[in-house]
Formats: structure tokens, sequence, C-alpha cells
């Protein structure tokens, strides 16, 4: 009679672990994870490989977006003359201010007197800053990018001024104290920065055509505006379509971080708050422009729940 016992699993010493029975339990414990035995590692290779794949596709995405917000809501916009001062600075010697210029008010309404807005110059204006231009489509991309965030000079055609008349509107110069008169009457102006001796302020009258804007500096004895331009085409006005937006936010340097004010110059707030604003004297346009930001900030947000999940 056979003392050996049948084929089956090695004896187990009592006190030392079963083998077979920890590698049947870590795959149980992996199954019940969802991932197979080696899966860990294979899957962290691909993630890798995943990101680097998408990468392209990603940069490509974040140039399209910049490129929509640059076109139709918020453009960075660096001042490049000392025309502005003190309300922006642009002066040699200081650090120019860097500033967030909405496009959005204007697609409900046209710049009202006293809004601060860049536009494009008419082809009469002579540069107030001179840009080298790129050699190459690589420089050409940087400069780009750099205006884009308001960290490279405008394009030579780019001004900044403050809308004094829109159209219909008679400007001139000036009344017993100097001042700059629309309609007969003087203007509000607080913001005006080292004016023109008082023989060299005489101007006009100009009356704005329909579509257009009477322009100046807030800096009048340095600034090249409306008043600098009568001799052209237009009277030295500057067309509505060509505005680019309203300077809305000082964004650089951070100790100089704040809104650009919009003074009601022409004293009309009265009249127009019943109208246009109610009680509140709140704008339309600034409603809109709120409640578009608000929509579109919806599917970011959506998107980045999306991603938490």
């Amino acid at each position: 009679m056979s003392s050996e016992r049948p084929g089956g699993p090695a004896d187990v010493v009592p006190g030392e672990p079963d083998p077979e029975r920890e590698t049947g339990t870590e795959a149980q414990e992996q199954q019940a994870e969802g991932t197979a035995p080696g899966r860990r590692r294979r899957s962290g290779l691909l993630g890798k490989g995943s990101l680097l794949r998408e990468l392209p596709v990603l940069l490509v995405v974040a140039f399209v977006l910049a490129l929509v917000v640059k076109t139709f809501f918020v453009q960075a916009f660096f001042i490049p003359s000392g025309s502005m001062e003190q309300t922006l600075h642009g002066c040699p010697g200081c650090t120019g201010d860097r500033v967030l210029v909405n496009k959005v008010p204007y697609w409900f309404g046209e710049p009202e007197p006293g809004d601060v807005v860049v536009f494009k110059g008419p082809d009469t204006w002579s540069p107030e800053v001179t840009v080298a231009e790129p050699g190459n489509a690589l420089t050409g991309a940087l400069l780009w990018l750099g205006r884009t965030v308001g960290v490279a000079p405008p394009s030579e055609d780019d001004f900044v001024k403050r809308v004094i008349a829109v159209g219909g509107q008679t400007v001139q110069c000036c009344d017993a104290e100097g001042r700059v008169t629309v309609d007969g009457e003087p203007l509000d102006e607080p913001y005006i920065f080292e004016d023109t001796p008082l023989e060299a302020r005489a101007f006009g009258p100009v009356t704005v055509p329909e579509g257009r804007l009477w322009v100046m500096g807030d800096h009048r004895s340095a600034s090249a505006d409306s008043k600098a331009h009568m001799g052209d085409e237009y009277s030295g006005t500057v067309g509505v379509d060509d505005v680019i937006g309203k300077a809305a936010v000082i964004v650089w340097p951070v100790s100089r971080f704040g809104f650009v004010g919009s003074p009601d110059i022409q004293d009309v707030g009265a009249a127009a708050a019943g109208v246009d604003g109610g009680a509140t004297g709140v704008r339309p346009d600034l409603l809109a422009s709120s409640a578009i930001g608000l929509v579109g900030a919806l599917p970011v947000v959506a998107w980045r729940r999306r991603r938490r999940r």
C-alpha cells in the first residue's frame, strides 16, 4: 500500500502564508476595483501619451478662444503715449498703463460724450508711436500675442482719446472762461491735464457729421486729436465704425488698478436717467454686457463640473 498522497496543493505549514491563496485574493481585489493585474502601470503610460497627443489640440483651442475673445469681447491695450495723462499713463519714463478695452457696450449703442475709446485713426492722422513691423511669421505671431495680452505696443494707427461730441452736435472753443462748448453749452471736464494756453485753444465751430465723433486727449497740450486734424476730409472727426472699444479697466501696474471713468461732461444724465437707465441711471448697454458675460460663463462652468465628475 503506497504511502504517497494523491497529487494536490502543496502542504501549507501552519503559520505561514499560502502563496496561491494570496495570489487569488490579490486578483479578486484588482477585479473588484475594475483593474486587471498590470493594468495600472499600462494605464499610467497611456495617460501620459494621451496628454502629449492632446497638447497640440489644446494649444489650437486656446489660440482660437483668444482670437474670439480679442475680436468680439475684450482686448488688452498698451497706452503708447502721454496724450491721455493723467487719466491713462503713457508718459516718457513712467510705466505705461495696460487697459482692458470692452467691445460689448457698443454692440447695443454708440460711444457717448465722456467715454474713453480706442479707435483706428484715419489715414490723415500721424502715428503717436513708431512700431517696428515684424520681419517673419514667427515674430509677427509673437507681436500679435503681445498685443492681445497688452504687453506690446499697439499698431501705429491705434489711438486712445475721449469722446467730446457726437454726430449732429456742434463743438467749438472757447467760452468766456476758456472752456470747450457743445451746442453752446460749456463742458465739465475735471480730467484735463496741462491745457494749452488760452490764446491757442480757439477752434471751430465744427458740426460733427452723423456717424462720426469729435475726440480729444485729456492732456490737451500734448495730444494730436481732432483739433489738430481739422483740415482733413472729415474736419478731424473719426468714424463710429472705427471704434475698437471702450477703455474700461486699468489692469497694470497693480498700483494703478481701477476703472476708467466716463463722466457726464455734457450734464445730460438727469434727462437720460428717466429714459435710458431708470432712477438708478444704469445704462442698458452695461446691463446687456453683464448678461452676455454671465451667459458666456455658463458653458465653462458646466464643462468644469463635468471634468470633476
